[in-house]
């Protein structure tokens, strides 16, 4: 099964009791405005993870898909989800920064996509990232303020680094349950950059 020409994947973790108004949604908003602006002519995708149904891998899920590996048949409707993320010319992912990380149904994405021969192989010295994308663009934001070891962010870092995606960008907006009345204020450079990011044309 072929997966279509994909410039921008975007990934929307995003859950809060804001609903639309959630502060990391509003960030992604803000990303693809400015990018559908640059790109008029260019579709983006989007995932959201909350509705689509996966569960974390079990023994069974992993000898399946292990054994497919194996064939290099990823043409299955259990590897689409790699396959999407694989193709992609560019990926935002959008979460909240959850409990030091960021939501469970984002890492459960992750098990889906972290596919051994498709988006990543291994050699003599160690791991080689196969996906197509030239950057991935990280958005969250937290009650609390960034930290140098941010988990999620560190996390996106590797993953974008073990995936084989050269640019690793990201936007922590920050300290909006500390200083609620400062919201605004805080918004304000975070919304700027990712602005920024999506206008910029690699």
């Amino acid at each position: 099964m072929m997966i279509p020409d994909t410039k921008l994947l975007y990934i929307d973790a995003c859950v809060s009791v804001r609903g639309f108004s959630s502060r990391t949604a509003t960030l992604g908003r803000a990303f693809l405005e400015s990018w559908e602006e640059a790109h008029p002519d260019d579709a983006h995708t989007m995932v959201r993870v909350d509705k689509l149904g996966l569960k974390p891998f079990n023994e069974f899920m992993l000898r399946e898909r292990e054994t497919l590996a194996e064939k290099k048949n990823f043409s299955g409707r259990d590897f689409r989800h790699a396959r999407r993320f694989q193709a992609a010319e560019q990926i935002v992912v959008a979460a909240p920064y959850w409990d030091l990380t960021f939501p469970s149904w984002l890492r459960i994405y992750i098990e889906h996509i972290s596919v051994c021969g498709l988006c990543y192989h291994y050699e003599a010295d160690g791991c080689h990232g196969d996906c197509q994308a030239k950057r991935l663009v990280y958005l969250t934001s937290g009650g609390d303020f960034e930290k140098p070891d941010s988990l999620g962010v560190l996390y996106w870092k590797q993953l974008a680094a073990m995936f084989g995606i050269p640019n690793f960008e990201y936007v922590f907006a920050g300290g909006l349950d500390v200083a609620p009345e400062r919201v605004e204020e805080l918004m304000a450079p975070a919304l700027a950059r990712a602005r920024e990011l999506g206008a910029d044309p690699l």
